[in-house]
């Protein structure tokens, strides 16, 4: 990290009342090529054809015209170009791509609100913050409902969260840390540059378009002011039992003991939601009976206890191996979906391949997906997947010639026709 990042950072973290008036003189030559070796060289290009490479041949000439026109006020943020990506059950989820450029300056201005806010943000959220990963929000929901006196569960989704930030409240809460007017500026520029759909620019009044380096820091900081803090300093201090809450981007999951605390968390968090230009999507959010009495107060009206899905896992109330309540997470429908439909086009646009290197791909993707899902009570999930796989492999490889030999009896006893099986990697989780 940067001196001078770091001696903000250490600021920050001491002076919760800090209030920083000078930060764009950070950005720096030297603090641009520091930032460009933590970037992505394979992102797509932007609207202006620019590819990495072709930036990086230049990248001491680029990053000092950065530097000049910023301290000019001339930088000027292009449109971001839309890409719509699959999102699973036939939606897409819009993605914007900004150029090479933008995106070296977007990185480096969130390097700095990293250091400042991370200090701020709060310890039950998890997601797009450096060290933290779904994993760890997994294994705190589970300690939540397992080891503490849990009995409701309130599942949460926001609807179209990145589309839907109100700038006008984004920049309020900004300036309660950051009063530097060249980054505000800027992070106003990108706000406001719109996005291109078929050569023409359209400029929204809200939201943060998914993909440009400043988006997921940018959500955090809204989160923040809007959800955590509410929760933490106000709703926290007046609920007459234990609550908890686990919060990875724009999906939470918040546990309680008593039913009184879970409805007035649901009718307060919505009212406080909505405040500040957001909904829930009604399909996603519920209150529900979870946890180890669940399944006997379930039981009495021969009902079994609901589940829900939180970062591609399905929890269930479930029976441990000794009899006792236990939880059991497994991979959501949608998950499995989305990734065999992955291996099946991948296999179709590339049945022209050599047998070895399709198995090297295919041993990579599913060790991908094992790296993920593979926990407690999800390895007849993930023996499901491979085999899945290994169908549609044989599929392919039969389609390319009427008079194959594909039978199973000679291809087991290949070798370039192993694929991995699963293993448990996250036995702590």
């Amino acid at each position: 990290m940067s001196t001078k990042l770091d001696g903000i950072a250490i600021k920050a973290k001491h002076d919760k009342k800090a209030v920083f008036t000078s930060l764009a003189h950070i950005i720096t030559p030297d603090f641009l090529k520091e930032t460009w070796k933590m970037m992505n060289r394979k992102g797509a290009r932007g609207i202006d054809g620019e590819t990495t490479k072709e930036f990086e041949s230049k990248l001491d000439e680029r990053v000092q015209d950065v530097c000049t026109r910023m301290k000019e006020n001339r930088y000027k943020a292009p449109p971001v170009k839309r890409v719509d990506i699959p999102k699973g059950d036939g939606k897409t989820r819009p993605l914007g791509i900004p150029t090479v450029g933008d995106r070296l300056v977007q990185r480096a201005v969130a390097r700095i609100l990293e250091a400042i806010y991370e200090p701020e943000f709060m310890d039950f959220s998890y997601g797009f913050r450096p060290k933290r990963n779904p994993h760890q929000a997994l294994r705190e929901l589970r300690n939540c409902i397992v080891k503490k006196k849990v009995r409701f569960v309130y599942e949460a989704d926001i609807k179209g969260y990145f589309n839907h930030i109100n700038h006008a409240w984004l920049m309020k809460m900004l300036r309660l840390k950051v009063k530097d007017p060249v980054i505000l500026n800027m992070i106003g520029k990108w706000l406001r540059a719109g996005v291109m759909i078929n050569g023409i620019v359209i400029i929204n009044g809200e939201g943060t378009p998914q993909g440009g380096p400043i988006s997921p820091i940018l959500a955090n900081i809204y989160l923040h002011y809007v959800l955590d803090l509410w929760y933490q300093k106000k709703f926290k201090t007046y609920a007459q039992g234990e609550v908890y809450l686990v919060r990875f981007a724009d999906d939470y999951v918040a546990c309680f003991q008593y039913k009184r605390d879970a409805e007035k968390f649901e009718k307060y968090s919505k009212y406080r939601i909505n405040k500040f230009g957001l909904q829930l999507a009604d399909e996603k959010t519920r209150l529900m009976l979870f946890g180890r009495y669940a399944r006997e107060r379930k039981a009495m009206y021969d009902e079994k206890p609901e589940a829900f899905d939180f970062l591609g896992f399905k929890h269930i109330c479930g029976v441990g191996n000794n009899g006792q309540f236990a939880l059991i997470r497994k991979p959501t429908t949608k998950s499995c979906r989305k990734f065999l439909d992955k291996t099946h086009k991948w296999l179709k646009a590339h049945s022209h391949w050599k047998r070895r290197d399709q198995q090297r791909q295919l041993t990579s993707m599913l060790r991908g997906f094992y790296q993920y899902f593979s926990l407690h009570h999800c390895g007849n999930k993930l023996s499901y997947i491979r085999s899945e796989v290994v169908n549609q492999w044989i599929r392919s490889l039969r389609r390319r010639s009427q008079r194959h030999r594909m039978y199973w009896s000679y291809l087991k006893k290949s070798e370039w026709f192993k694929l991995p099986y699963p293993e448990l990697i996250h036995a702590d989780i």
